[in-house]
């Protein structure tokens, strides 16, 4: 289906036979618990469900609540099981081009030996068990081991600082931490296990931690409390039985940021989660497990990373690529060497390294062999148009579709996106929500909104959503239910519908400049600069100001070498000004070598705020180049007030 104004799938990709998209909305439409049942029944259980949705105490809303089944056998036991143990799960590449090709038979046998050491460890049903790793095999061995006995994993992102990891241990109860001797980061070696020494003297809850020998980095290991990961599993047994779980038995804890400074701990609970990563993963990107090698470049501390680079690909089947280094190491064509390589066919990953890699110019892609590719998917903040195209035509060679993705770490699966092969695209658009997601915006009174801007909203649970935040229920209430009542869930999001009902991310409410009265979106104006053929990269943000409330100012880097100067700043004045007008001009453009960026690729524009407005940063150490903040102090001579 096309509707006006979009671009049609390329005639080169022609749609899964299988897949009626609008049958598939139909279906939906017609009988959303029978649809989200047939979805749930594509996971193999222990006991099948009856009941399907349980909303008897919305918004603590409860799925498949009388099955039982395991989320690591079915990510892993039921393909070995039906003769695919031979298949690739994981090409992994190391930082420093070191290459593991991990079978699901493999992963299936170190997965059961790490489930024994757990187990021999005292951790039980309803434990949590903390996971600190970089982009390395063990990392997934130890969410499938939690997984697999109905432990608990808490996944922290490799690059936290030791008080951030302290706080997530400490806020979740962790029996048990897997860590890491040292991380590689660009040829760099950091001692983590050493690091983190003083935080873990200070965690009463904690009785365990396993240190994979991953860099060989100074390592102090505490007699009764700490052991090595290989030694474990060499002693462990060979075999361990997936333990039957409730549907909605927690899966794991992933930590967010939010409103305040303490960080939410987003629960997500078994059968429901499973049924709708594996759902998404398999309709939104066309897979076919074995045809297709499937590339996610987000960080598994991310909920990316959890869905689309672990249980949405295993839960499929299918073959991923598991790169542990930066996009531009050892050098900037890395990805487009993994790509030809291992013949990536699809493609995850977010905006901002899209720009990077077009500020390294499209002649370095055009030196490898892209033609395996066939979809190409986009997550993370909403794309500029000018990504979207330079994805489509340089990457995708003009023939693959691209899949612009809206969804949340608390939603824990897509909500928003394009069908490939069937749904005509916008660039910059998600279009429409998927085939039984409800999503609707609305007025500041809560009243439905045909057209233009609003708050977006879902109206209508889903198997993935979150279930509370960790030990704090009321939390939960307030922040997603409180404004428009419980069987409403406000997203956050500010966003436009067009006229064929597609969806316009704008961003995050708190994201929105208020210039004179005139309420503009950083991911609007974010997207008029980006547009400028001078211009790399551009984060927006908005400063007080004692004149209009708010001003705009942005950061920009300058494409091909171009100098930042009072030439093309004139220039980009006024190209916002017909893009968007006047009031959208920037108060001050701050030239940028580089933006703040996270190692999955969002860009931290809270930093930007506290930098120009004389504020302490904190801690940077989450960023994939910390010393991106030093060069921009620099490039911020004083601070605006």
């Amino acid at each position: 289906m096309t509707t006006a104004g979009t671009l049609p799938a390329p005639a080169t990709f022609p749609p899964r036979p299988q897949m009626d998209t609008e049958a598939l909305y139909a279906q939906a439409a017609a009988d959303r618990l029978g649809f989200w049942a047939e979805q749930g029944r594509r996971l193999s259980w222990d006991k099948p469900f009856t009941t399907v949705l349980d909303d008897t105490e919305s918004p603590f809303y409860r799925w498949f609540t009388d099955g039982t089944l395991n989320a690591s056998a079915n990510c892993l036991d039921r393909h070995v099981a039906a003769g695919r143990g031979d298949r690739v799960a994981y090409h992994w590449h190391g930082e420093e081009g070191e290459t593991r090709t991990i079978t699901y038979a493999a992963l299936l046998e170190e997965v059961q030996r790490f489930a024994n050491a757990l187990k021999g460890l005292g951790v039980t049903a309803g434990d949590v068990v903390g996971i600190h790793l970089p982009m390395i095999p063990e990392a997934i061995v130890a969410m499938l081991a939690c997984a697999r006995i109905g432990a608990l994993h808490n996944v922290v992102f490799g690059g936290f600082a030791p008080q951030a990891v302290g706080e997530r241990m400490a806020a979740c109860g962790a029996k048990a931490l897997v860590t890491v001797d040292g991380a590689r980061r660009k040829g760099r070696v950091t001692a983590v296990k050493q690091a983190l020494e003083e935080v873990l003297e200070t965690l009463p809850d904690l009785e365990h931690v396993v240190v994979v020998g991953a860099a060989e980095a100074p390592c102090p290991m505490r007699p009764g409390r700490d052991s090595w990961y290989a030694g474990l599993c060499a002693a462990a047994d060979p075999e361990c039985p997936a333990v039957p779980l409730p549907a909605e038995h927690p899966l794991f804890i992933l930590y967010s940021s939010g409103s305040t400074a303490a960080p939410k701990g987003v629960v997500h609970t078994t059968g429901g989660y499973l049924t709708g990563v594996s759902y998404t993963h398999r309709v939104v990107f066309d897979l076919a497990p074995e045809r297709d090698v499937w590339f996610c470049t987000a960080d598994i501390g991310w909920i990316t990373g959890h869905s689309y680079l672990v249980y949405g690909p295993l839960l499929n089947g299918v073959t991923s690529v598991l790169f542990e280094g930066a996009p531009d190491h050892p050098h900037k064509g890395v990805w487009w060497e993994l790509v030809e390589r291992y013949g990536v066919t699809q493609l995850y990953t977010a905006p901002t390294a899209i720009r990077a890699a077009m500020s390294w110019g499209e002649e370095l892609p055009g030196r490898y062999d892209l033609s395996s590719l066939r979809l190409l998917g986009s997550c993370g903040e909403p794309i500029d148009p000018t990504a979207w195209h330079w994805y489509h035509r340089v990457i995708g060679g003009g023939r693959c579709p691209v899949v612009d993705t809206w969804w949340q770490t608390e939603t824990g699966s897509i909500m928003i996106a394009p069908l490939p092969g069937a749904t005509g695209t916008k660039p910059g658009s998600a279009t429409r929500p998927l085939p039984g997601v409800s999503a609707e915006l609305l007025d500041a009174d809560g009243t439905p909104v045909t057209g233009g801007t609003g708050l977006l909203a879902l109206t209508e649970p889903w198997p993935s959503m979150l279930r509370t935040l960790y030990g704090d229920d009321e939390r939960y209430l307030v922040t997603y239910f409180s404004r428009f009542g419980k069987d409403t869930y406000l997203v956050g999001d500010a966003a436009r519908l067009d006229e064929d009902g597609c969806f316009w991310i704008l961003g995050r409410t708190d994201d929105v400049i208020n210039v004179s009265g005139h309420r503009l979106s950083t991911a609007e104006v974010e997207s008029a600069v980006a547009a400028h053929p001078a211009v790399a990269d551009v984060a927006v943000v908005a400063i007080p100001d004692e004149l209009t409330g708010q001003a705009v100012v942005a950061f920009v880097t300058p494409a091909g070498g171009r100098p930042g100067d009072a030439a093309l700043e004139t220039e980009l004045r006024r190209h916002i000004a017909v893009r968007i007008g006047k009031l959208a001009r920037p108060k001050r453009i701050v030239w940028a070598a580089d933006l703040p960026k996270t190692r999955s690729g969002k860009i931290m524009r809270r930093l930007l705020r506290d930098l120009l407005t004389g504020q302490e940063t904190g801690d940077v150490t989450t960023l994939g180049e910390p010393d991106v903040m030093a060069a921009l102090t620099a490039a911020v001579t004083h601070p605006i007030h």
